[in-house]
């Protein structure tokens, strides 16, 4: 294998179903991860160093120490500046594999910047925390006949789904109708193991590379089979949940729903809705206000802050101050997150009060 280029990947292209045609199609090709917690994190680790050629890491966050225990992409220093974990990210994938174009972008997902955010890629993967976003990734992706991998974890437990609109079932299909599959505790109320979102990042970047590696990253093994090449068969319609406490795995065939909101009625509401005014964050004992197209002056509301507050922390990309008992950190496209209450109503009150209405 004389091309440099492709001898860093020289033990998977070894492996027969990739070989030196998929690796060449994995350099082509495109993935945006939604969300850059655990799983996200771990996922892109695994994107990058596995040489997709182009990787978006969209996350609306910043690194927090509580984050370290399982977040790798992230450490002490990224906390103790808390960096925007999209830019972190950025900074720590190119230095993984200088060779990938890697774009981490600060933004929160919603309906109006869908579009712009996911569109253009072959297949997005599932890092958030929350099935608002997944539905509305979901809606996104049956709408533009995309490729997109649904993954969560909490405890020691985790489940995963490759969706191929107008092959599989799409999240909407089970969800909506049943809540089967989805996980109702939360990491802020029962925790997480760092294991188990390696290990479910690990089966979503499979499905990844599966389809990525193939001929052609929308066809299906029929095709595959047509062309006599090898088929990289997704796990499409599969919910594959384990927990690594207990050692127990499952795939369960998931068959669409004939009378889906989303597949079949082609009715995209989570797309054409409007984003929520708030939400709470899994994992956290705070609530994001959304303040959808207001750019601010951080330099300017820091001096400000700072003579009603006192000390304000700030960095190219947010600033944070206290407001005992609790802490607001703002956002330069004007969102920010109130810690330490889980109450909407106050998140906007000192929103208005500190920032403006």
């Amino acid at each position: 294998m004389s091309d440099p280029l492709l001898e860093k990947y020289s033990r998977q292209v070894l492996f027969a179903p990739i070989g030196l045609a998929g690796q060449r199609r994995l350099l082509a090709a495109s993935a945006v991860v939604v969300g850059c917690g655990a799983i996200g994190a771990a996922a892109a680790n695994l994107l990058v160093r596995a040489g997709v050629g182009r990787v978006r890491v969209l996350d609306r966050d910043f690194v927090e120490p509580s984050n370290l225990q399982r977040q790798i992409l992230f450490d002490e220093s990224d906390a103790r500046e808390a960096l925007p974990k999209a830019v972190a990210a950025e900074r720590k994938l190119r230095a993984i594999n200088s060779t990938v174009q890697v774009e981490g972008i600060v933004a929160d997902l919603v309906p109006t910047n869908a579009a712009d955010l996911l569109g253009g890629f072959h297949v997005i993967l599932d890092g958030t925390d929350n099935f608002e976003t997944r539905l509305l990734v979901n809606d996104f992706a049956v709408r533009a006949s995309c490729p997109w991998i649904y993954a969560a974890a909490v405890a020691s437990y985790g489940v995963t789904m490759a969706i191929r609109p107008g092959v599989s079932a799409c999240l909407a299909c089970f969800v909506e109708g049943q809540r089967e599959g989805g996980l109702e505790d939360t990491c802020d109320t029962i925790g997480v193991l760092g294991p188990i979102v390696n290990l479910i990042a690990s089966l979503e970047v499979a499905e990844a590379l599966k389809l990525l590696s193939g001929p052609d990253p929308g066809q299906d093994a029929t095709q595959d089979a047509a062309q006599n090449t090898t088929p990289n068969t997704t796990s499409a319609s599969r919910l594959i949940s384990c927990d690594v406490w207990s050692g127990h795995m499952q795939s369960l065939r998931l068959a669409r729903n004939p009378d889906c909101r989303a597949c079949a009625r082609r009715d995209f509401a989570y797309l054409y809705g409007d984003a929520q005014p708030h939400i709470t964050m899994c994992g956290r004992d705070s609530v994001q206000i959304h303040e959808r197209g207001r750019a601010l002056d951080l330099a300017a509301l820091r001096a400000k802050l700072e003579q009603v507050v006192g000390s304000v922390r700030h960095n190219d990309f947010l600033l944070r101050f206290a407001i005992p008992p609790h802490e607001m950190t703002v956002f330069a496209d004007g969102r920010a997150i109130l810690k330490g209450s889980q109450d909407p109503a106050l998140a906007r009150s000192l929103y208005a009060r500190y920032i403006g209405s």
